[in-house]
Order: structure tokens, then sequence, then C-alpha cells
């Protein structure tokens, strides 16, 4: 078994176990909870988008968030992870850090080579302009394709609107453990 099927094997479980833990230790301050319920917020709202422009083995998303990265949905997913992180704790951004590094890495490589064989002639010239993970400032336009728009059908296909609902109730949960003071 390779590194990337364990990676893929552990994302869940692993993810349910550290969240989990999280929420039983959590005690935010107040303004740990809003720099860091703020990032995580920025996380929801690119993976919203993300969620929108992309129509899953279909066609090559390159419009929207996914001009500016190729996986917006795992860069969003980070910001949430991240978020929550100094929401609590600045120090558990580390732990987030190398969660991504050692379970998603290996994730987004093999997301690669499958998209890459779906769609080889236009993955290669996105790839080369839209960087992996950490977005591009400017949006990459290609020649041939219009930004077809933000679709609520796609959003509301994929289930995103969960990322929103449990984001909420993650806040809340985080509010009522807060320490008080700063």
């Amino acid at each position: 078994m390779t590194y990337s099927e364990i990676a893929k094997r552990l994302r869940l479980p692993l993810g349910f176990a550290l969240g989990s833990a999280y929420l039983i230790l959590a005690h935010p301050t107040p303004l740990t909870l809003a720099v860091g319920g703020a990032i995580a917020f920025v996380g929801v709202l690119v993976r919203a988008w993300a969620s929108g422009h992309i129509s899953k083995n279909e066609r090559l998303a390159i419009t929207g968030p996914y001009a500016h990265t190729r996986n917006p949905l795992y860069f969003g997913s980070f910001l949430i992870g991240a978020g929550f992180a100094v929401a609590v704790h600045w120090g558990l951004l580390l732990v987030v850090i190398g969660f991504w590094a050692l379970v998603y890495a290996p994730t987004m490589e093999r997301e690669r080579a499958n998209i890459r064989g779906r769609f080889p002639d236009d993955y290669d010239r996105y790839s080369t302009n839209v960087p992996a993970f950490v977005p591009r400032v400017t949006p990459w336009r290609h020649r041939a394709s219009g930004d077809e728009g933000f679709s609520t059908e796609l959003y509301m296909k994929h289930g995103e609107w969960k990322a929103a609902v449990t984001y909420i109730l993650a806040m809340a949960w985080l509010l009522f453990r807060m320490k008080p003071g700063l």
C-alpha cells in the first residue's frame, strides 16, 4: 500500500478524531474566536464559491476560484481548519499545517493525476498558469473560456450548504465554551 493510499484512508477518521478532541478541549478567548472565526468564514465562502463552479468529471473547472488556484475546495477547507485552530490557540495552526502536509498533499497529487488523465491537453496549459494550492492574486484567463458564473444549482447539488451549517454550529459551540477576557 502506498503512502497516498494510507493518507486517503486516514483522512476522514483522523480528521474526525482531531475535530472531536478539538471540540471537547476548546476554550477560546473573545479575540482568538473573532480572528479564527473570520478566517474560517472566509474558508466557507471559498468552498461555496468553488462548489458553484465545478461539474465534477464533466469538464475542467477553470473559472471563478479555479482561475486562482487548482484546488479551491481544499484551500477553503484549509482556511476553515486554520481558522478554527486560531480560534482556540495560535499554536494549533501548526497541527493543521502538519495534517495538511501529511494527509492532503498526497490526496491533491492523486487527484491531479486523475484530472490530468481526463483532460490532458487542457490540464497541462491550466496547471502551467494556475498554482496548485496558494491562490494567485489575479485570475488566469483562458482564451476559449468565459466565466460561466456561479451556479446555485451546483452549490446545492454538491451539498456545500452543509459546510455553512457546520460552521454556524461550531461557532455556537465555541461561543458556549469561550472563556472571558483576551
